[in-house]
Parts: C-alpha cells; sequence; structure tokens
C-alpha cells in the first residue's frame, strides 16, 4: 500500500504539474486540494471504521496544515529557488523525518530493512535532482525545507491518528488545507481564460492526491511508520518516468542511478 500510495503521490505531482503549465500554481493547488476534499469523502463512505473520534479529527486537521504547508513552499520554490535544491531538499526531508519519528515511537526494524532506508534517502535526492541554470540554491534550500517539513508532519499526523475511524482523518485534513491555500491563490486571477485547459490534469491530480493520502494512512494501519514513509517518499521516481514517457522529458544519469537505487531500497525494505 505505501508502494501504491508512492505511485499515486508521484502520478498526482506530474498532472499538477501539468495544470501547472496552463494555469498559475496556486489555482491549481486550491483545485488539487478541493478534488482531494471530494475524494476524501468518497472514502469515508467507502470506509467508515468506528466512526469520528476527536483523536482522529484532531490530527487529520494536523495532517492538513503539513499538506498545505508543504504544497505551498514547494511550488513557491520551484518558482523562486533553484528546483534541483528544492526538489531534492524537500523529498529526503520527507523520508528521514518520519523515519525518525517513527523509530522514536518504537519501530523496530531488520538489518534488510534499515539498509533500504538508508540506500532510500540518496535514491531520492539523486532522482530529484536536476541541474541548475541560475544561482538560486539559497531560495530553493529555505522552500525545500519547509515543504520537507510539511510533509513530514502531513505523514506523522496521518499515522498518529490511526486507522480505526477509517478515512475519517482525511476529511478535516483535506478542508483544513483547502482553507489554508485559499487565500494565496485568491492573489492570482482564478477564473483566467487559461483554466480549461488546466481542468482535467487538475482533477486528476486532487483524486490522486485523495486517494494517495487514504493508501498512506491504510498502509501506517498495518506497517511501521519508519517504513511506510520511506517507501512512499520515492514519489519523485513516478514523477520523474511519466515526465520523460509522456512529455519525453530527459533523465539525466544521476536521476536513472536513482531510480535503480529506488527500485532496490523497495525491494530491501519490504524484504525487511
Amino acid at each position: 500500500m505505501a508502494l501504491l500510495a508512492s505511485l499515486a503521490y508521484g502520478s498526482a505531482d506530474f498532472a499538477a504539474g501539468v495544470g501547472s503549465r496552463r494555469l498559475a500554481a496556486g489555482p491549481v493547488t486550491v483545485f488539487v486540494q478541493a478534488f482531494g476534499l471530494l475524494a476524501a469523502g468518497a472514502g469515508v463512505l467507502l470506509i467508515p471504521g468506528a466512526g469520528p473520534t476527536t483523536h482522529a479529527l484532531t490530527w487529520g486537521a494536523l495532517s492538513g496544515l503539513g499538506s498545505a504547508m508543504g504544497t505551498l513552499a514547494l511550488y513557491r520554490g520551484f518558482s523562486v529557488g533553484a528546483m534541483s535544491v528544492t526538489a531534492t531538499c524537500s523529498a529526503v526531508l520527507t523520508a528521514v523525518i518520519p523515519a525518525i519519528v517513527g523509530l522514536f515511537l518504537g519501530d523496530h526494524l531488520s538489518l534488510l530493512a534499515m539498509v533500504g532506508i538508508v540506500l532510500a534517502v540518496p535514491a531520492v535526492s539523486l532522482v530529484s535532482w536536476q541541474p541548475q541554470s541560475e544561482q538560486r540554491g539559497r531560495a530553493g534550500l529555505s522552500h525545500g525545507i519547509v515543504a520537507g517539513a510539511g510533509f513530514a508532519l502531513l505523514f506523522v499526523a496521518l499515522d498518529r491518528a490511526g486507522t480505526a475511524s477509517g478515512a475519517w482523518p482525511l476529511v478535516p485534513g483535506q478542508a483544513a488545507a483547502l482553507l489554508l491555500v485559499l487565500p494565496f491563490a485568491c492573489r492570482a486571477h482564478l477564473w483566467k481564460a487559461g483554466w480549461r485547459p488546466a481542468a482535467l490534469p487538475t482533477v486528476v491530480a486532487g483524486i490522486l492526491t485523495g486517494t494517495a493520502n487514504l493508501l498512506f494512512l491504510a498502509a501506517t494501519g498495518h506497517g511501521q511508520l519508519a517504513v511506510v514513509a520511506v517507501i512512499t517518499a520515492l514519489y519523485p521516481a513516478v514523477t520523474v518516468l511519466l515526465a520523460r514517457v509522456l512529455l519525453a522529458e530527459r533523465s539525466t544519469r544521476l536521476q536513472t542511478t536513482g531510480l535503480f537505487a529506488s527500485a532496490a531500497a523497495v525491494a530491501l525494505t519490504s524484504l525487511g
């Protein structure tokens, strides 16, 4: 399920990236969160669990804070900083922070799993890395740190929400994220003439994001946070592969190496 969550997150990022090329990043983020909220509502109908509890809803709302903070910082970093630095820093922190939290909370890992986690960190870095065309590393680093911290909070909060309440934690999470990103999107021209070409990829991104959140939440109910978070954080590999296949973008040698390292990390972590 963690691997499926990684596939969904990576596909969602690709779709949102395509939408952002046709419409401003702010409105795209709002639409993604809105359709993610609809997906969360559908998830509740399918997996209601024992019903909502204060514990599940509180941690769910906190996950929305992480989602909004991570998404806004990531998109902002892409626009004002070096994309390579922003993406790399964000992806590594998304993998490392939840893994550390999981170990602190008592996760026990086998040797193979530990090796897989250690291998995953450089794998994510290599996959995310892009050659820099401008010296904007400092801005990219600061936004990447905030984005990574936000997505790490999303993962940790969903893990702490638990699975007893089914998909209910995702509802306040997506609602909070939507409310938090809405003021930033209002600064852009939300309904400009070019919004229609971005509609389909944005809707797809929102549905995939909601699905990925549900898969990650379910995965934490069956596995340890340290393992689930690291496998899920390999999602940049999916985005890179889709860009190469569908947009004919070229991958660097470092990215290709990272893709193979990602596959090895998933295998070792899963077997462990």
